[in-house]
């Protein structure tokens, strides 16, 4: 009892901060969102205990699953801080993805998890609309996912991202890099800005640097520097998928986290090494603004940043130019990067001011 002899105040699960209704007017709201994604294979209810996927109705015969997860790092805390909230989950679907082209799969479906302290100002809706932006992109569908709000797990405003992504091949057509042997000419594709990895370097330069984010880039005057920044991860799965199914790429990379250095060597053979010539494209002005801005050595660009290649092929020396001519005709920058060579499985990039070689310790940790 009350000291003034009234009856307690009833507890409710809204008093604790989680407002129920909040939630399901959230699933109304991306309802719209998820039918959007539709394609052969998937419903596009929400609402549902799990989702059905269909792999027959997408026309597979005996295919493979291949599944992702990942995030955006710390450009999820430059969105927050920026007000950048609706191409964020375009990168959170990109990430995934692009993951699963690289091992010849279809992205099929996709479920993102957004969790916060409490559901407000709409900013979770503008959140899952650039998650259905990115599945558009992709070609799969968003068939369903989790929204957590949890009081004093997160500061006021701040949010977390993770997204799943299920794809298939038909059983034998799988890339694995098997295939790639000296001679081989790797071809690069143009990122769109920093992508979603060496974020937490940027905005430690930001912040050691006083950049006005608000204020045109020095680089570009015609770009906020915050748009620049948060530029969203390019999505490669439509120009590549026809490519990769026809067998005229034979291996390919996803440049992320460890840069061109450390990821062009996780689709190569024992014997295969990856020898780039870093003056074959254009630096990016971003690029270049970094680099400057850090006082930054070449060879860590090189394994923090994806320096302006996005995503790498490997293709025999007679598909290249057809390949190319492919990949521009459909939206893509392409520049021949290098070649493969005999030698131990790695890369070397070379550039008008130096060489630089993937980590001896690069076998050890992707192999444990």
């Amino acid at each position: 009892m009350a000291s003034n002899g009234s009856p307690p105040r009833p507890y409710t699960y809204e008093s604790a901060g989680v407002s129920i209704d909040a939630g399901n007017a959230l699933v109304r709201a991306i309802g719209p969102l998820a039918k959007s994604t539709a394609r052969p294979g998937a419903t596009s209810e929400l609402g549902g205990f799990g989702g059905f996927f269909d792999p027959r109705a997408a026309g597979y015969e005996d295919p493979l699953l291949v599944a992702a997860n990942d995030g955006v790092g710390t450009k999820l805390k430059l969105a927050i801080d920026h007000d950048r909230h609706d191409s964020v989950g375009i990168d959170l679907v990109a990430m995934c993805v692009n993951d699963l082209i690289v091992q010849g799969a279809e992205p099929l479906f996709f479920l993102d998890y957004f969790a916060t302290g409490k559901l407000e100002n709409g900013i979770a809706e503008r959140v899952i609309a650039g998650i259905a932006e990115g599945c558009r992109q992709a070609g799969c569908a968003l068939i369903g996912g989790e929204t957590a709000e949890m009081p004093g797990m997160y500061a006021a405003g701040d949010y977390d991202l993770a997204g799943f992504c299920v794809g298939a091949v038909e059983r034998g057509e799988q890339l694995t890099g098997d295939k790639v042997a000296p001679g081989h000419v790797l071809l690069g594709l143009a990122s769109s800005g920093v992508h979603s990895n060496g974020y937490s370097l940027v905005r430690r330069l930001a912040a050691d640097m006083g950049w006005r984010m608000d204020r045109p880039a020095l680089f570009d005057q015609d770009t906020l520097l915050i748009d620049a920044l948060a530029a969203p991860t390019r999505i490669y799965v439509r120009a590549l998928l026809p490519l990769v199914r026809s067998g005229k790429i034979d291996a390919l990379a996803h440049i992320t986290g460890g840069g061109l250095l450390e990821n062009v060597p996780r689709v190569l053979p024992e014997s295969a090494h990856a020898v780039i010539d870093a003056d074959a494209w254009e630096q990016p002005r971003l690029m270049a603004f970094l680099q400057a801005q850090g006082n930054i050595e070449p060879g860590e660009m090189a394994r923090t940043f994806n320096c302006g290649i996005g995503m790498v092929l490997a293709v025999a020396p007679d598909m290249a130019r057809e390949v190319a001519a492919y990949l521009e005709a459909n939206g893509e920058s392409v520049s021949r990067i290098g070649e493969v060579i005999e030698g131990p499985r790695g890369c070397t990039v070379r550039g008008s001011d130096g060489t630089w070689s993937s980590r001896a310790a690069w076998e050890a940790r992707h192999t444990a």
